[in-house]
């Protein structure tokens, strides 16, 4: 509510009161029903309400919230603020990514719950800000589970809510654009503004917005999480690998009177590995990990570390075990062929490991992942016969070797395949951890270089004249 003292040309003085029609109405005399029921059907149908009422004024004294009694309706102002027509497509995609949307508002319950209808956004409970007031951190975290709307609520009330949430678990984004946002803001995990907003509201924000569109929350949800799956799967892949070879090679030496592989081979292997998967970013994510977040968890890169390790070593021995009794390979075929077979397993095993579905037939990889690694395996198959194969200590290997090569391959696959199902059905995957909420946070983020939390309030509070 707002009050201002306004001199006529007369040199009479009136008082002029706006604000929310609940609390002005409550200070005016003589309101008609009629006049409430008019206000009712207007919040029915969704619009914006802004009452106006009058005083005559005995002084030119500063108004204060005494002077805002006895007053006389002068009128309701009534906005139409229709959504945008996209809204709610982009609450739809927000939805299956498995983000709950809540509203959290100054204004009406009844026009809130009228627009989240409007948007087909799921019904829930209405709580008010005086409600709110009533109910303790804990009662009011049980209470943001089942609303879906906080009207009539006030700037710290606002704070409040992003701040339990916080704390029960899960991230927080609050997006605001108003002065009245700003501790909300600054509050969340991620605070999303839009350029059009007051200064102090971007301020606050970590992400601003050159559009006002919705979609592009989902879209930037969408794609962050299809990059941290993508990036995961390289962490797995080269942390399982790497791992095994370490054993690999470890143990030829024990019984090998050369080494299993020379270092130039070992560098141009990694390297050729390494050069494959350049195309993971271009890899499609499965539908299952786009609508759920994903955090970082080294417990779970650890267990599969460790669990598909050995599996790599176990066909790397089994490689040793026919190049040496089966095709009494000397030192330089014995190389070739552990090349070979070392190169194909850690470059396609990307196939299984990208997805927890059968690859190729449940879940496509990308046409540049697809033509990466076959390239590669075709170059590290190529490379014992070429010109190069000299300088790089390689030797040509029969086909009777590459066929029984291909088998170990293939074979390897299969095993991860199945290793993969035993994995993920003994539930080694834990649940998303629950980051508790830190009072310290706030100063590191990007808002921080520029206000502290004590600076923000007092420009929230200078900048304010509501009450």
């Amino acid at each position: 509510m707002v009050s201002v003292l306004v001199r006529e040309p007369a040199g009479q003085l009136t008082l002029v009161t706006k604000g929310a029609p609940e609390t002005v109405l409550d200070r005016c005399v003589d309101v008609p029903q009629a006049t409430r029921d008019a206000l009712a059907a207007e919040f029915a149908a969704g619009n914006r309400v802004v009452a106006v009422a009058t005083r005559a004024a005995a002084d030119a004294r500063t108004p204060t919230a005494a002077d805002e009694q006895r007053l006389s309706l002068a009128g309701l102002l009534v906005f139409l603020d229709p959504p945008k027509p996209d809204a709610a497509v982009a609450l739809t995609r927000l939805s299956t990514l498995g983000i709950a949307v809540k509203v959290v508002t100054g204004d009406n319950a009844a026009v809130a719950q009228k627009v989240c209808a409007d948007l087909g956004l799921a019904a829930g409970g209405a709580l008010t800000g005086a409600e709110l007031s009533a109910l303790d951190d804990d009662a009011l975290a049980a209470a943001i589970a089942g609303a879906t709307v906080f009207a009539r609520v006030s700037p710290e009330d606002k704070a409040r809510i992003v701040r339990v949430r916080r704390r029960g678990g899960g991230g927080v984004a609050f997006l605001g654009d108003g002065v009245n946002d700003v501790l909300a803001l600054h509050a969340a995990d991620v605070g999303i503004s839009v350029d059009s907003a007051t200064d102090v509201a971007k301020d606050a924000a970590d992400v601003i917005l050159l559009e006002k569109d919705l979609d592009v929350l989902a879209d930037g949800v969408a794609e962050g999480r299809r990059i941290f799956a993508n990036t995961i799967k390289y962490v797995l892949m080269g942390t399982s690998s790497n791992f095994g070879n370490m054993f690999s090679a470890a143990g030829a030496s024990l019984f090998l009177s050369f080494l299993p592989m020379l270092p130039s081979q070992i560098l141009l292997n990694n390297l050729l590995y390494d050069s494959s998967q350049l195309a993971i970013p271009t890899d499609h994510v499965d539908e299952a990990q786009l609508r759920q977040p994903s955090q970082w968890d080294i417990g779970f890169i650890r267990r599969f570390m460790i669990f598909f390790g050995p599996l790599s070593s176990v066909f790397d021995f089994v490689t040793f075990a026919v190049m040496l009794w089966v095709f009494h390979a000397g030192a330089t075929e014995f190389r070739s062929g552990w090349f070979v077979e070392s190169l194909a397993t850690q470059t396609l095993v990307i196939f299984a490991i990208r997805t927890r579905q059968v690859p190729f037939f449940r879940s496509h990889p990308s046409l540049p992942l697809v033509l990466a690694a076959a390239g590669v395996v075709i170059t590290g198959s190529v490379l014992p016969a070429s010109p190069l194969a000299h300088t790089l200590g390689l030797s040509p290997l029969p086909a009777v070797i590459f066929v029984a090569l291909a088998a170990l391959v293939l074979g390897y696959l299969a095993l991860i395949e199945a290793g993969k199902r035993v994995f993920y059905r003994a539930g080694a995957i834990t649940p998303p951890g629950r980051r508790p909420y830190s009072r310290t946070r706030a100063l590191r983020r990007r808002a921080a270089r520029f206000s502290a939390h004590d600076l923000i309030t007092k420009r929230f509070a200078s900048a304010s004249h509501h009450r």
